[in-house]
């Protein structure tokens, strides 16, 4: 009997043992810290929006809300800012401000969206991208404040944050409080790269001098561009809660919402800022593939010949596969291409602007009858000079060229440290 009675007890120490444990696992007791790159999976990231929403909602109550967001404008459960306050009976939603792309997102890369009503809550959207990057007055008549919710990428070149900064002037201009909701940086905040832009070469792909990578929020940038820059609008950032510098976008927990039609993930998030570049040339950089900015080539390449060379300088962090591809639309399209896809091995060690150069003077020398860069001279709007194109032509190697760039990149730095938030 004494023996029965032992193993009974035993049974049910076991059992509460493995109850405790799956509870713990599932949340419901205080988890261990979790090593390496999930270390801040602990807490919860609350998004500028949910913060305005659960905090500070006095920002908006009562006035005309004229909105500037896109699809990626979502709280954690993937409702739409836009939904959410023309449902709100305190708020009142009054216009929509689209970027490039538009506000729902269904506009390719550089196509011109046309002012027109949104069928789900009936609110005029005038588009911020083309003929108007900047609201006119008549565009904010009746607004009474003017709110930016939209996710960046962290490369200087992507356009919403120049969107942003001439909404910025507009609402000065106007006396219109303007408000940014926070969003983490995808690629983290912890990583500056690349060279700052110079002033002569100032596009929609690069308005500000600030560098390829620039390692801040879209409110720390719009902090810096308000002041450095002179823009003196009437500021609010609506800082997110419980996000580090040094967490990429899948520390956080979110869902990605893709930004743009071809930024679908955050693998395509974190190769952008040296892998845009090939833009600037005749080489595919993949859009019209499943795998934009991470498949390259063209039919001149020979794919297990730039695979090697590129794999031979052994890069930090990142390797390449001999790939080919046929582009449905953009560069090369329907034509067999041959090249390379980016695998990024290690988040930490990889320098994506030096990778990207790599991979273009790798083009260059290896194919000099075929590469070209662009004669309209766009490699220069996206690399922001026009030095960094000749000392590739001229055979300088990438590490002379990132020593070149090196003084304000650190000037750069010291700047940036009196905007940072987190």
């Amino acid at each position: 009997m004494k023996k029965w009675l032992t193993l009974f007890v035993t049974l049910v120490f076991i059992l509460t043992s493995v109850t405790v444990a799956t509870a713990a696992n599932n949340g419901q007791g205080p988890p261990e810290d979790v090593p390496g790159k999930g270390k801040g999976l602990n807490k919860q990231v609350e998004l500028g929006v949910e913060v305005l929403l659960n905090e500070q909602k006095d920002l908006i109550d009562g006035k005309n809300v004229g909105l500037i967001t896109n699809p990626t404008g979502v709280d954690r459960e993937l409702n739409s800012i836009v939904d959410t306050l023309h449902n709100d009976p305190d708020t009142e939603p009054t216009a929509l401000y689209g970027p490039e792309h538009g506000v729902r997102g269904d506009a390719q890369a550089g196509e011109y969206v046309e002012y027109y009503i949104d069928e789900k809550t009936g609110l005029p959207v005038y588009s911020l991208y083309g003929e108007t990057r900047k609201p006119t007055p008549d565009m904010l008549e009746d607004i009474e404040v003017l709110l930016f919710d939209i996710q960046d990428v962290g490369t200087r070149f992507y356009t919403y944050i120049y969107t942003m900064a001439f909404a910025m002037e507009a609402a000065e201009e106007n006396d219109i409080p303007f408000i940014v909701l926070d969003r983490p940086n995808p690629i983290s905040g912890s990583k500056v790269e690349g060279p700052v832009l110079e002033d002569d070469y100032s596009s929609f792909v690069g308005e500000y001098e600030i560098p390829l990578r620039h390692g801040m929020t879209v409110g720390e940038l719009a902090q810096l561009f308000n002041e450095e820059f002179e823009i003196g609008a009437d500021l609010t950032i609506v800082e997110m809660n419980n996000w580090e510098r040094d967490m990429y976008y899948d520390d956080t927990e979110l869902e990605f919402v893709l930004p743009s039609p071809n930024m679908p993930s955050l693998d395509t998030a974190i190769v952008y800022p040296g892998a845009a570049l090939i833009e600037g040339t005749n080489v595919s950089e993949g859009r019209g593939t499943v795998k934009p900015f991470e498949l390259i080539g063209a039919p001149f390449v020979d794919s297990d010949e730039l695979a090697t060379e590129l794999n031979n300088l052994e890069l930090p962090g990142v390797t390449f596969r001999s790939a080919s591809f046929t582009p449905t639309f953009s560069k090369h399209v329907g034509e067999l291409s041959h090249g390379i896809e980016i695998h990024v091995t290690d988040y930490d060690s990889y320098k994506p602007v030096e990778t990207g150069l790599h991979i273009v003077k790798t083009l260059h020398d290896l194919y000099p009858e075929d590469f070209e860069f662009r004669a309209d001279g766009f490699f220069g709007n996206l690399i922001g000079n026009g030095w960094v194109q000749e000392a590739i032509e001229n055979g300088e190697t990438v590490d002379e060229i990132v020593e070149e760039w090196q003084d304000d990149l650190d000037e750069f730095e010291e700047i940036r440290e009196e905007y940072l938030v987190y």
